[in-house]
């Protein structure tokens, strides 16, 4: 059981590196946020799975950081993206 939790772990990691290039690459704001939220999840199942296979209790506890930490990112990400998008208004 250990072996399958660790290689999802590890499909999970390559998971991670094909976000990141979604991150560098965009097209637009809304593919880079997803991408973020994509790292949250990702890194707090993979440390879920690691904790489970290791028996770290420790791990799951920094799972539930993350995730609270993720849920934040997410919301300060969606305010500063749509806030630069926000059309000008020159009048003043």
């Amino acid at each position: 059981m250990n072996s399958l939790t660790l290689a999802l772990a590890v499909f999970l990691l390559v998971n991670l590196l094909v976000a990141l290039v979604r991150v560098a690459r965009g097209p637009t704001p809304a593919d880079r946020l997803l991408a973020a939220l994509l790292f949250g999840t990702t890194g707090v199942a993979i440390l879920l799975l690691l904790g489970d296979a290791t028996g770290a209790p420790a791990l799951v506890d920094a799972a539930l950081v993350f995730a609270l930490l993720a849920a934040i990112t997410g919301a300060a990400f969606t305010r500063r993206a749509w806030r630069e998008e926000a059309p000008v208004d020159d009048d003043r």
